[in-house]
């Protein structure tokens, strides 16, 4: 996805005529973790993200149609430890090009402002500039 700048609102999911995403999503130089906050599990590796939803990377397949409570963390370059806590649903899923891992599709259902701005940072500081 082509991401605007930091407080832009323009940037709202398009669907395809087969109902996926029709706008590239934002990837990412460093794969961020994702915990479920609910069962304290790693879910798996951000792959790419939007303020709309991301895609994670995993060893397990992920129960589709779910809500999730996740939590995403990264150290900073100043050692501390960053994090954000959002709700999510798990849309689809796909075999990752590693056969060994999944590749799962989440909207993000929390639009406030206190996600996605720092959504938006991490998409600021860790994306790839396309």
């Amino acid at each position: 996805m082509y991401i605007r700048k930091l407080f832009d609102n323009k940037d709202k999911e398009i669907e395809g005529a087969n109902g996926r995403r029709a706008i590239r999503r934002r990837h990412l130089i460093y794969y961020l973790r994702v915990w479920d906050r609910d069962t304290k599990e790693l879910l798996g590796h951000i792959v790419d993200i939007t303020t709309e939803g991301l895609m994670l990377v995993s060893e397990k397949p992920i129960e589709l149609n779910k809500r999730f409570n996740l939590e995403m963390r990264w150290q900073s370059d100043d050692g501390d430890t960053r994090r954000i806590c959002f709700e999510a649903e798990s849309r689809w899923e796909d075999r990752d090009v590693n056969a060994s891992f999944y590749d799962t599709g989440f909207k993000i259902l929390d639009q406030a402002a206190e996600i996605l701005t720092p959504i938006r940072d991490v998409i600021d500081e860790y994306g790839f500039n396309d």
